[in-house]
């Protein structure tokens, strides 16, 4: 049974708005109708509303005062401002104050109703609307899904789930676990295409934008025009991630261009972020550059040299820019490289931004940060907050007040897996979840993708019989021994390394500075 919604007016002209009171009431709506400003108060204090209708002026507490006390007793109470006056300064006022709308009389009915549903409606309409285009639409996207044949459609799979995705996330929608169905089986169709196509990428056939590219294809290219360039690469940041933070940077940039791009595999920091660094595919960059490729059994750190394969590139492709690079794991460090960037004198500057990769870290080892994290919505609603609170909004707005374009891209996404498969591997095998590499390994799950011949796909090879097995859809990798534990331990963690559409389809943006 739907509550009736409860409304204060006051003016002190109350008895003019008999037809105003007739025609809320008609429309379902309880109106308290009130004389003056401490009448209003007085009823706050006696009851509750869902939004108050407020005269400006009126004799005794004015408007504004009236507005002021209300927002102290019920700060979250919208309140709407109704008056005739234009003036700009009362305007100001009412909304440093907090009002929730603003209207000058005459105002007519259809006006006020309009004004009911957008402030106190609202979340219940858009949840309405919003399920009745889903459900519209959900069909079109079955389809799409079971005929996609090419990269283009996949990624337009991949940015329609997104979308609803995050549509549907703050609703109590059912619709939400057809959505989920949907990612899965999206997820299963990329992974048989996968299967087909990508070693093909690598024997001269048409092939996306993949990781080796994005400095050859949209770094360079801005630099040859003359324009100053601020590469800034979030570790670990998913397409989804990247829309919800997208409106905050409206104000200091504007989105000049926003792709899609492959990861390579494995989706991990190690083979991804290298091979955007360095141009070059894994295998190229451990022959070419063998003091500064990293094997999966060392312990060295795998992302040590990137300075150096930024370096390689730039030597290679001939470009003669001067650079400086930053990885920034902690705040601290972030507000100290921001007060530097107006001294920067580098055409091209790289920053590595690694928060969103701890955070997914943070949510397997940590108990509080599971509760806190338990679904892709808290996730991206974490990842939304992070940007809005951390210093690296101020960093973002310091480039943009600099005039630097930026490309805004990330090595590879993450993907919530939930169930173990069992894997057998030797001692040398690499302890990543998603992926592992290594001889004679033994998975019981088909739903797995094996590369045999990791060179023809520009992998090393560890050792000659070894390969590499992936990973799909929501799977992750469990050995025999305390099998059960280790399910239970990384069931619903964020995982990267295998084959998905949010680990390998990824954002690739240009922003160029408002000013």
């Amino acid at each position: 049974m739907e509550v009736t919604k409860k409304i204060l007016w006051a003016d002190d002209e109350i008895q003019l708005l008999q037809p105003y009171l007739l025609f809320l009431k008609d429309k379902g709506y309880e109106v308290t109708p009130v004389c003056s400003g401490q009448d209003a108060i007085d009823e706050c204090q006696r009851q509750h509303f869902d939004i108050v209708f407020l005269d400006e002026q009126m004799p005794g507490l004015s408007g504004l005062d009236t507005l002021q006390d209300i927002k102290r007793l019920h700060p979250e109470l919208p309140v709407v401002m109704i008056t005739k006056s234009e003036e700009e300064n009362i305007m100001e006022q009412a909304i440093g104050r907090q009002i929730a709308d603003y209207l000058i009389k005459p105002v007519n009915p259809n006006q006020i109703l309009l004004c009911l549903k957008k402030h106190i409606q609202s979340t219940q309409l858009v949840e309405q609307e919003t399920t009745k285009n889903y459900r519209e639409e959900f069909a079109d996207l079955s389809y799409m899904i079971s005929t996609a044949r090419t990269f283009e459609e996949f990624v337009a799979i991949h940015k329609a789930l997104s979308m609803w995705d995050i549509r549907l996330a703050d609703t109590q929608s059912p619709l939400r676990e057809r959505i989920s169905q949907q990612w899965q089986k999206a997820n299963s169709a990329w992974a048989k295409w996968i299967d087909k196509k990508y070693e093909e990428w690598f024997k001269g056939g048409n092939r996306p934008l993949l990781s080796t590219d994005i400095f050859k294809r949209k770094v360079f290219p801005l630099l040859d025009e003359g324009k100053k360039v601020f590469v800034v690469v979030i570790d670990n940041f998913r397409y989804d991630q990247w829309k919800v933070v997208q409106p905050m940077l409206n104000e200091h940039f504007v989105t000049d261009e926003e792709q899609v791009y492959s990861a390579i595999l494995p989706t991990a920091t190690q083979y991804a972020r290298n091979a955007i660094f360095a141009g070059l595919m894994p295998e190229q960059i451990r022959e070419m550059l063998p003091a500064l490729w990293v094997d999966e059994e060392e312990e060295e750190g795998k992302n040590l040299n990137e300075k150096d394969l930024i370096q390689s590139q730039l030597d290679r492709f001939r470009k003669r820019y001067d650079f400086s690079y930053f990885k920034i794991n902690e705040s601290d460090f972030c507000e100290k490289i921001t007060r530097q960037i107006k001294g920067l004198r580098t055409p091209l500057n790289i920053a590595v931004i690694n928060f969103i990769d701890m955070l997914s870290h943070a949510r397997t080892d940590s108990k509080m940060m599971r509760e806190l994290c338990n679904n892709e919505s808290a996730y991206r609603s974490l990842t939304q907050s992070w940007f809005h609170h951390s210093p690296t909004k101020r960093l973002f707005e310091t480039i943009a007040d600099c005039g630097y374009t930026i490309v805004l891209t990330t090595d590879h996404g993450t993907i919530r897996v939930d169930n173990p498969v069992q894997i057998i591997g030797d001692r040398n095998t690499n302890t990543n979840l998603r992926y592992k590499v290594g001889k004679s390994l033994q998975c019981q799950s088909k739903n797995t993708f094996t590369i045999t011949r990791p060179l023809q796909v520009g992998l090393p090879t560890p050792n000659v019989s070894s390969s590499y097995v992936f990973c799909t859809g929501n799977d992750f990798f469990s050995y025999p021994n305390n099998f059960n534990y280790y399910a239970q331990l990384y069931r619903n963690t964020f995982q990267h390394g295998g084959i998905s559409m949010e680990e390998m389809l990824v954002p690739l943006v240009t922003l160029l500075p408002r000013n």
